[in-house]
């Protein structure tokens, strides 16, 4: 018997195992960074839960097999999220993963140093796309047409809310993905000194 394909449908609360994995096997410039970070937990504790909390309404996920194996997720708008991930969110992860007192010396407290820094999200640059977005998907669903229906599935979610245009940040040596962005409309948004990320945009039109 043949098995049923994967299905494009909203978040829910009990796929919360599989996006914590999704997100930390896609880490490392798109390939498994589970060997780079002591708590698995990191990377989707800043990229990944605090959307699917914060925003349900714009999570979305492929489910095969009766798990999810990609996902996209994000915010209407970004101000916003930043003022509601200081005020409730990251006040539950501080005692996991107390702010920095010296300059970050390995990947994981890089990326503690940035779970404590959601202004930095916050770039002039980047006022007229409001919204913003992280989508990733297991290497065994990627170059199959799932992130192309995921990514439409969020664009549809923020015209129903009448914002106009999205962003998001990426590695910049993670060709793969640039590729990606490329085909689904994205170009480049020029952000001085941004180091080792692109900024990428397009209207939700």
């Amino acid at each position: 018997m043949t098995p049923p394909p994967p299905v494009l449908r909203p978040y829910r609360p009990e796929d919360r195992e599989a996006l914590f994995d999704i997100c930390v096997r896609t880490g490392h410039a798109g390939e498994d960074a589970r060997h780079l970070y002591p708590d698995p937990d990191l990377l989707p504790n800043i990229f990944a839960a605090p959307y699917a909390v914060l925003e349900p309404g714009l999570a979305f996920v492929v489910e095969d097999g009766g798990r999810a194996v990609g996902y996209i997720l994000g915010t209407a708008d970004t101000a916003s999220f930043v003022d509601r991930y200081r005020a409730e969110w990251l006040p539950g992860l501080a005692e996991c993963h107390p702010s920095p007192v010296r300059e970050p010396a390995t990947l994981a407290e890089a990326m503690t140093a940035l779970m404590h820094d959601p202004e930095r999200m916050l770039l002039p640059e980047l006022a007229d796309y409001p919204a913003h977005l992280h989508i990733d998907l297991l290497p065994s669903h990627q170059r199959s047409g799932h992130g192309r229906r995921l990514m439409e599935a969020f664009l549809g979610a923020l015209r129903e809310q009448d914002v106009k245009a999205v962003h998001l940040s990426m590695l910049t040596a993670n060709t793969r993905a640039r590729a990606f962005y490329d085909r689904v409309g994205f170009h480049e948004i020029p952000v001085p000194d941004p180091g080792p990320v692109t900024y990428l945009g397009r209207s939700t039109q």
